[in-house]
Order: C-alpha cells, then sequence, then structure tokens
C-alpha cells in the first residue's frame, strides 16, 4: 500500500511576477467586459494584453456525484464558454492517491477538508489568490479557518458542502428505529449491512467501543489494534462493502442491504423516490462530520476556467444547483438566501448550531497511514 504522505512530488515554483501581472490586469479585463490594452517594458520589450471578457477554455474536475450535474454545469458552460469534463470518485483515499501518485489529468478537485489538508502538505495544491475569489468570505467563518483550507496565510481551498455520514435504514424492517451504531454489530442482521469502503469507517467502530467523545483522531497503537478486532468482528456480518452513491442505492433497492452508514440527504432522497421507505439517524455515538472543499491542482494550464468553476460553484447558481441535485447542505448560506425556502432551511440545519454538536468533524490523525493500513488489513482478511 502507497503510504500516502511519504514521497511528496517535486512540483513547478511559484509563478513569477510577470505571470502574476498578467492574471491581475486579465481579470480587471474579464470584470468590465471591454477591451483593454496595458503594456509594461519586460526584458526591453513591450506586451499587450487582451480579453474577449469571458475565461473560454476547459476545466477537468475530479470529483463527486451532485457536484457536477448537467442541470447547472450547462449554466456555468453557457456563462463563461469554458469546457467541462468531469469524472466521478468513489472516496478521498482515490483523489489523494492520484495526486501523491503525480496525476495531472485534472485542474480542480473536491476532497475533504481533512484529505485536503494532506494534499496541502504534498505541495500539490495552488495557493489561490483572495482578489480572485468572489465568494470565499461568505461561507462559514469555521469552515475557512480548518487547515486544509486555509495555512500560514494562504488560501488553498474554498468551502463547498457539509453534511453528516449518519445511519440510513429500512423502516419497514425495523419494529424500533435504531439510536446506536451498535446496530451495524447486531447479528440478527448478518448479511443485511453495508459499510463505506473508506478508512474513516475507523471512526464509527471506535466510537462504539469507547463513546461519543472519544479522539477517534489519535488512536495508541494498542487502540487501534482493538478497532481492527471490533471491524473483523462486523465484517462477517457485512453484506458489501460500498465505494458510490448508485452501488448503495442499488444494494437497498434489491431488497439486500437493511441498514449502512450513508451520505447524509444524498442516497436516502433517491431512495425515497424510488418509493423505498428509509430514513437517517444520528446515533448516540455520534456521525461523522464533513466539509467537502474545492482545490485547484498545482500547475495546471487551465487556470482561469478553474477559477471561474470554484467561483460559480460557491455562487448562488452553484451552492442552489447542489442543494437541489446532491441534497447536501451549502457552505455559503448567503448563496441560498433566495432559493430555500424556511423548511428547506431547517432540513439543512442552516441556523440550527445544535445539530453540529452531534457531529464529529474529520480531522487529519497525526499517524494517517496507520488507519489506511489497518482498513486494508481488514479488508484483505479472510
Amino acid at each position: 500500500m502507497m503510504q500516502l504522505l511519504s514521497g511528496y512530488i517535486n512540483l513547478p515554483c511559484e509563478p513569477c511576477n510577470l505571470m502574476l501581472l498578467w492574471r491581475n490586469i486579465m481579470k480587471r479585463v474579464r470584470r468590465v467586459r471591454t477591451l483593454l490594452f496595458a503594456a509594461c517594458a519586460v526584458l526591453g520589450g513591450l506586451i499587450s494584453f487582451a480579453s474577449t471578457g469571458y475565461a473560454a477554455g476547459k476545466v477537468n474536475l475530479l470529483t463527486w456525484e451532485g457536484y457536477a450535474d448537467d442541470s447547472f454545469v450547462s449554466i456555468f458552460e453557457d456563462k463563461t464558454g469554458c469546457e467541462l469534463t468531469k469524472t466521478y470518485v468513489g472516496s478521498n483515499d482515490e483523489i489523494v492517491a492520484k495526486m501523491a501518485a503525480g496525476d495531472r489529468n485534472y485542474d480542480v478537485i473536491s476532497p475533504a477538508v481533512n484529505y485536503s489538508q494532506m494534499i496541502v502538505d504534498m505541495g500539490a495544491l495552488e495557493a489561490l489568490s483572495a482578489d480572485r475569489l468572489a465568494h470565499f468570505s461568505e461561507t462559514f467563518e469555521s469552515f475557512r479557518n480548518h487547515p486544509g483550507v486555509q495555512r500560514d496565510g494562504k488560501i488553498y481551498a474554498v468551502p463547498m458542502a457539509w453534511g453528516a455520514i449518519p445511519l440510513m435504514y429500512r423502516t419497514d424492517k425495523f419494529d424500533t428505529p435504531p439510536t446506536s451504531a451498535t446496530v451495524l454489530w447486531d447479528p440478527a442482521l448478518k448479511g443485511k449491512i453495508a459499510i463505506q469502503d473508506v478508512s474513516m469507517s475507523i471512526y464509527i467502530a471506535a466510537r462504539v467501543l469507547w463513546g461519543a467523545d472519544k479522539d477517534v483522531y489519535n488512536l495508541t497503537d494498542d487502540e487501534l489494534a482493538q478497532v481492527k478486532e471490533k471491524l473483523l468482528e462486523q465484517k462477517a456480518l457485512v453484506r458489501d462493502y460500498w465505494s458510490s452513491a448508485g452501488e448503495l442505492v442499488d444494494l437497498y433497492a434489491k431488497g439486500e442491504v437493511w441498514v449502512s452508514e450513508t451520505w447524509g440527504g444524498y442516497q436516502v432522497g433517491m431512495l425515497l423516490e424510488q418509493g423505498i421507505p428509509v430514513a437517517e439517524v444520528i446515533p448516540v455515538e455520534k456521525a461523522d462530520g464533513w466539509q467537502d472543499v474545492w482545490n485547484i491542482v498545482k500547475g495546471t494550464p487551465n487556470l482561469d476556467c478553474a477559477y471561474e468553476w470554484i467561483n460559480f460553484m460557491s455562487g448562488p447558481e452553484g451552492q442552489c444547483g447542489m442543494v437541489k441535485v446532491a441534497g447536501y447542505s451549502p457552505a455559503n448560506p448567503v448563496a441560498v438566501a433566495d432559493c430555500l425556502t424556511a423548511e428547506e432551511r431547517e432540513y439543512h440545519h442552516l441556523d440550527d448550531s445544535s445539530y453540529t454538536q452531534g457531529l464529529d468533524f474529520w480531522k487529519l490523525p497525526p499517524e494517517v497511514d496507520k488507519y489506511v493500513d489497518l482498513w486494508n488489513a481488514v479488508k484483505a482478511a479472510n
């Protein structure tokens, strides 16, 4: 298994002052949508600049289902002239592995904020110019202050969405709705349990062992060994380890799974649309809280369109579109002021600080490679 925090990539240096000058001039040109000419003496010569009024180009995304839906991608392309291509991922580990391996087929990525923290450490991300970010200051302050977003006075990410990893269950299969994550270890449900195939599944096992207040991001070697035994105990009961939203929805739709973790608000909506009775619950042990962000990959040749996409997705059309399609909670409450009803704001807990108290927002473990190795060992065990 690749050690995700070692063997970092040697990437190009920061752009020179000339390139910074170029970007600043081009930005002013786009803002006024007027043909401008600017000249400066460079190496004894004269350089002229012009703009057509929009970015025009392309942007390649590595992202999650629901974050680049055609319903709002088409609006983005029409407004900016940028052609967008997208590749969906099934886990944050996949994003990190691609960045660690030097995969530069993507301009913009959307990892969870704790994984953004890892990729910042790799040196694989562009430091973002605050004056090119249209909506950064409107996002939740607590989200902006995460080390996966800002580090040493530099911005590396723009908050996109947030939510929980609650339990989901078939309401017609339980006489009493589950309230504890211990349901994922219930022998009576053998073959009806699905677990997400990510190393973060370690956290819920740790909370089952030691309670809601346990710091699951800083487990000792002895505690990790106990978690491994707990996960191996669970493995005998698991119908499947799921990676994509569609995979879990299909398991429920076929009646193969009755209880699982879920991406809060997304898969439950897909299943309810199919008439399959499901519900979510935050267990007494707490649930994982997550925040997804947008990053620009360092050295991208499509920098202007990358900025255009991030600004679009953190503004009204992108945030409203993401909420309507994916069902996740928006990171920019200002952007959704006119598109969400009072009931929808309540559903997304935009004015309810108590909801987040039941969530344990992801952080980066100091020795994350041990967590990844543990999860791989559980998956490989017979």
